[in-house]
């Protein structure tokens, strides 16, 4: 089971492979993950703990059929006190954080596969078929929709009136908010085999910076596409195609002057955000979803569900939790003295940032919560996979 969800949620065949080298790269992925046998680690068994901390349901809706178990980057984000989501089907609901009471809902039409990102008075999705489409955050009506080179499956991304779009083909695009028209373009190369999904851009400042499935973090200019700089933070190595996988899916973070990354394969590096230049690497930790940081410390959850904190300054390990391995855990979120992860069987938990240790937990559906949870006013916000939406909150 484990190795058929490999297939439809981790890897995409970019260009003209054929079905040989389909073949044979299944093969060597489930080699290298199950040791050539379906001999793969379960998932980890909740066990009995004393909770320290209680969790409150403070309200939970549904958005539609949420991504349907697909690999989509349908992760809600919060402004102006609402939080936007989406299901694949292309339902669109705005809601009071609050009280998760609808303030409207839009029907598009359009297959859903990433967003929202959210900018001013608009809200923008990306599609499978290689659209994008903005709707107004105030009534949800469309304001425009423009055809793209290639799926989206990375978060649209929004700043200084212009909309940043990553697709799949490795083409970055710069559209107009208002218009949709293009104002620029930047192409890159993307491997003949590569880990499904896209890292989210980030925009600092006046730079777009991204990271790509070759390994390499980009920064270009915001306002025309211009290259700044370029930094090969994850090195490929071995013989296979599947060994030499360094893809740049996880989302990036910039704090203190840097940028973090994790990389499927090629660790965890820090990177100056004035000139790219690589300020430490901890190849130890190979990682496809994002991270999260406090004011000293990063926290991620690796490729194997294991949650580790790290010190922003060198990249040293400070403590690793194992409590919860292999349990296809969502990128955390740290605040306060916690960090939060959701995981396969729709449990949220919280755990420590002192040493990791499990403070409480909540289970809101039995669909697994892959998104990111978001914080707002120290409550959590988690989106699951059938469309359950909560906001939940820890009471010591």
């Amino acid at each position: 089971m484990r190795l058929i969800t490999l297939l439809l949620l981790c890897l995409q065949l970019v260009g003209c492979a054929g079905l040989d080298t389909v073949k044979e790269s299944f093969s060597g992925i489930s080699d290298y993950f199950s040791g050539g046998e379906d001999n793969a680690e379960p998932p980890s068994k909740l066990t009995e703990y004393t909770p320290e901390v209680k969790i409150q349901i403070l309200w939970k809706e549904r958005v539609g059929v949420g991504s349907e178990e697909k690999s989509l980057k349908l992760w809600p984000a919060i402004a102006s006190g609402k939080i936007f989501a989406a299901d694949k089907k292309g339902v669109v609901q705005a809601r009071n954080l609050a009280t998760g009471d609808l303030y409207w809902e839009a029907e598009t039409g359009l297959p859903m596969s990433a967003g929202p990102g959210v900018g001013g008075a608009t809200v923008v999705f990306g599609t499978s078929k290689a659209q994008v489409i903005a709707l107004n955050s105030e009534t949800g009506k469309t304001l425009w929709t423009v055809n793209v080179s290639s799926e989206i499956l990375s978060v649209p991304v929004l700043a200084n009136g212009v909309v940043v779009v990553h697709c799949t083909d490795g083409a970055v695009l710069g559209l107009d908010e208002r218009s949709g028209v293009k104002l620029w373009s930047f192409e890159t190369n993307v491997p003949a085999l590569s880990v499904r999904g896209t890292s989210t851009p980030v925009i600092f400042e006046d730079q777009v910076i991204g990271g790509y499935d070759s390994g390499k973090l980009l920064a270009l200019r915001l306002k025309d596409g211009k290259y700044v700089w370029e930094a090969s933070v994850a090195i490929p190595k071995g013989r296979s195609e599947v060994e030499r996988l360094v893809d740049i899916d996880s989302d990036l973070i910039i704090a203190g002057g840097s940028v973090f990354v994790a990389s499927y394969h090629g660790g965890l590096s820090a990177v100056s955000v004035l000139d790219g230049e690589l300020i430490w690497r901890n190849e130890s930790i190979s990682a496809y979803s994002g991270i999260s940081s406090d004011w000293r410390y990063l926290y991620l959850s690796d490729a194997d569900s294991d949650v580790w904190q790290l010190d922003q300054r060198n990249g040293s390990s400070m403590w690793k939790q194992k409590d919860l391995h292999q349990r296809q855990l969502s990128a955390p979120a740290a605040f306060d003295s916690y960090v939060v992860v959701g995981d396969f069987e729709g449990y949220v938990h919280w755990l420590s940032t002192l040493d990791g240790h499990l403070l409480g937990r909540e289970q809101i559906t039995s669909s697994p919560i892959d998104a990111k949870p978001i914080i707002e006013d120290n409550i959590v916000y988690v989106y699951a996979k059938d469309g359950t939406l909560a906001a939940l909150k820890a009471v010591p």
